[in-house]
């Protein structure tokens, strides 16, 4: 199957599901990744006495080195306005969206649940917008099957000091995605190749977080017993 992550900000998927993605890679499915933004308005720029260009073109090429850890199908990195995708008109966010979800027809679309974990506000605008697009584009393709959820328990949400984040109740939990070793490994590999990131990772002792168990919210479904892939009852 394909499934298509779309996230704001280079480094969203390792702080996130890269140990699912890697596992998914490994069971044979096409894992594409879309990133919204060279995340170049970091306050991390200043460290380096870098632009926002600059900053961004430095992560987008770190994500490289994240595309060949994981194994990715594919990565694209887009060039929307890092921490301003509340000030665009959402229809422009939509548009481009559109046109890769079109040229990669996924059975699966993956992005932020409604907190957006963080709280950041472009975390909650590309939740708004993937989920509004998905809703469009379900009645007019035959290939969407469906909008899944990155989420955290509230156990784990609760077990982070460093960041104030946010998990989701149990009974909206849909998928508990167990993952291997080997796939946690890729995680705390990907999250290396972030080399200007390295102090904030090291301070949240995120590599500490990842655990075997992924767990995804779907849209418009309800499981009981919970599924244990993001493919399963397709």
């Amino acid at each position: 199957m394909k499934i298509l992550y779309i996230f704001p900000h280079p480094d969203d998927e390792s702080f996130g599901p890269a140990h699912a993605m890697s596992k998914q890679r490994r069971e044979g499915h096409e894992v594409y990744l879309l990133t919204l933004t060279k995340g170049g308005a970091t306050k991390q720029r200043f460290k380096y006495n870098y632009s926002i260009e600059e900053m961004g073109e430095v992560r987008r090429k770190e994500m490289l080195d994240v595309a060949k850890v994981l194994d990715l199908s594919e990565l694209k990195v887009l060039d929307l306005p890092d921490s301003g995708l509340k000030e665009m008109d959402p229809r422009e966010i939509e548009n481009v969206i559109r046109k890769e979800i079109e040229r990669l027809k996924p059975d699966v679309i993956v992005t932020y649940a409604v907190h957006g974990i963080s709280g950041f506000h472009d975390h909650l605008v590309s939740h708004a917008v993937v989920k509004r697009l998905f809703v469009e584009m379900k009645d007019e393709v035959k290939f969407l099957k469906r909008l899944a959820f990155f989420t955290l328990t509230e156990e784990e949400a609760a077990k982070q000091k460093h960041f104030k984040i946010s998990g989701s109740k149990d009974d909206e939990i849909s998928v508990i995605y167990e993952v291997d070793d080997k796939d946690i490994q890729n995680a705390i590999n990907a999250l290396d190749c972030y080399v200007t990131f390295q102090e904030t990772i090291k301070a949240s002792n995120i590599q500490q977080h990842i655990n075997k168990e992924v767990v995804f919210e779907i849209f418009g479904e309800k499981h009981e017993p919970k599924l244990k892939d993001i493919f399963d009852k397709l």
